[in-house]
């Protein structure tokens, strides 16, 4: 099928090149790469805000999604989409990156969005989600977000990690601190809470596990914290991992490369028991953003201190969990 001329759209002071514009990118849906650059366009405020100068690995999806498309793995590097950690050949002077380190020690030059021609631009190369370090460019090596990931086992609903979620909100209540829920674009929730960045990532990950195993005080017939999945006997899982060097989550306002093309919906915790994944797609949010704005939008106004989850850690005897 022909396609039409590349068009040139202007977002701020750049002007970005959007190539094969009709191409079909969510083709149950009717929707084609324009449909998914006029999307990131009009939440532009909100994944900005999520991505602005944090390392960013870019999910790559360039020929769209479709029956039986599948990602490139570091077992297996065939497939329709793959990762992109490195800054991509031919990028435009103006994508700013950040050097970092991986386990390994190798190193990478990643992409760290500054503006949002950068976000229009990885969407013209196909991105479809976005997954930036828990850092900034600036520092590297001490978060400055803590990020939990409620990740619900196989055949377990949304609904049964919603009071899970609100567990969390009230432990961090109870210590002082302030926590921002989203969707995953698809069962599962994350909390995100802003914190100075002093720590190491391992111990931020004895927070999050600290954290993880309160909620299985808490909730014992919901929450675990046991790593090796075939030995959960719990629904949902506080995955602490998740806060390991290179381990990422998906952005808010990132789409799902499912044929729905749901998003990562960022909420206000009054929402949360009436919300449902699947009432956040990428034609229903540029609505609901214009209508009432960035849920996340007070996220960074203040960063919280590490040491109350800290010294619980330390009441529980927790070493940092090993690497995984």
């Amino acid at each position: 099928m022909a396609t039409t001329a590349a068009e040139e759209i202007k977002v701020g002071e750049r002007v970005v090149r959007v190539s094969s514009p009709d191409k079909p990118y969510f083709p149950e849906r009717g929707l084609t790469k324009l449909d998914v650059v006029r999307y990131f366009i009009s939440v532009g405020d909100g994944i900005l805000r999520a991505l602005r100068d944090r390392p960013t690995m870019l999910e790559r999806w360039p020929r769209g999604v479709f029956e039986g498309a599948k990602i490139a793995t570091r077992q297996d590097n065939r497939g329709d989409a793959f990762y992109q950690k490195r800054l991509p050949a031919g990028a435009p002077d103006w994508v700013r990156t950040a050097h970092i380190t991986f386990p390994s020690g190798r190193t990478a030059d990643e992409v760290a969005p500054s503006e949002l021609a950068v976000v229009i631009w990885a969407a013209n190369l196909g991105t479809l989600r976005f997954h930036p370090w828990p850092v900034s460019a600036a520092d590297v090596e001490h978060p400055d977000q803590l990020r939990i990931d409620l990740d619900p086992m196989p055949g377990v609903d949304f609904a049964q990690v919603v009071p899970v979620a609100h567990e969390v909100r009230a432990f961090l209540d109870e210590l002082g601190l302030v926590g921002y829920p989203k969707t995953t674009g698809g069962r599962g929730l994350h909390v995100y809470l802003s914190i100075e960045p002093r720590w190491s990532f391992g111990e931020c990950r004895r927070a999050v596990l600290a954290l993880g195993l309160e909620m299985q005080r808490r909730l014992p017939e919901l929450v675990t914290t046991t790593w090796w999945r075939e030995q959960r006997d719990r629904p949902v899982f506080v995955d602490y991992n998740q806060m390991a060097r290179d381990h990422t989550v998906t952005s808010a306002y990132s789409i799902r490369p499912t044929p729905q093309a749901l998003v990562s919906a960022p909420l206000d915790w009054s929402e949360l028991d009436d919300a449902r994944p699947e009432d956040f797609d990428l034609v229903s949010l540029p609505g609901r953003f214009a209508e009432r704005g960035d849920p996340h939008a007070g996220l960074d106004e203040r960063r919280f201190s590490l040491e109350p989850l800290l010294e619980l850690a330390d009441r529980e005897g927790l070493a940092a969990p090993p690497e995984r």
